[in-house]
């Protein structure tokens, strides 16, 4: 990898497993937000995913699981505070979440989505989202949070 690459990209811890719904917890408790029941039967169903989850998708599962019905507005609460917080990223073209992998850390937002699985998987560029963020601020805007989505298709499915 060359100097200006390396430079480009995000570097960041990733978690998974326990340690993920361990580090979640911490960073939303630290955001003054209570961990409940609730709030991690929904991180750890993010969690299990490959493919971004509607929050349909999260509460249909929750209901099979406690064997009553969970709304989905409640869901959508949670996934909101779970993308305030850091702890998930909203995949905007398919209103659907994705759990991050590194709540601690703070970055915009680089989607590959594949058309024919589902699959999404986040990239790191922070050259190409700095630019981003200066031609909006050339345009006038401010507090731009770059969310960057690219199509196509995954190698798995080619």
């Amino acid at each position: 990898m060359s100097r200006a690459d390396h430079a480009s990209r995000h570097v960041h811890q990733e978690h998974a497993g326990a340690t993920l719904v361990s580090e979640a917890q911490s960073v939303l408790t630290a955001a003054g937000e209570q961990w409940t029941d609730l709030r991690a039967a929904v991180f750890r169903s993010l969690a299990d995913r490959t493919a971004p989850a509607s929050a349909y998708d999260i509460a249909e599962a929750l209901s099979a699981a406690a064997g009553r019905r969970v709304a989905a507005n409640s869901i959508y609460r949670i996934l909101d505070l779970f993308v305030r917080t850091n702890l998930a990223n909203r995949i905007e073209s398919r209103n659907a979440y994705l759990v991050n992998t590194h709540p601690g850390c703070r970055h915009d937002c680089i989607f590959l989505i594949c058309d024919s699985c589902g699959k999404a998987v986040h990239l790191d560029d922070d050259v190409l989202t700095r630019s981003l963020r200066a031609a909006a601020g050339e345009a006038g805007f401010n507090d731009v949070r770059p969310v960057v989505e690219l199509r196509g298709t995954c190698a798995g499915c080619s």
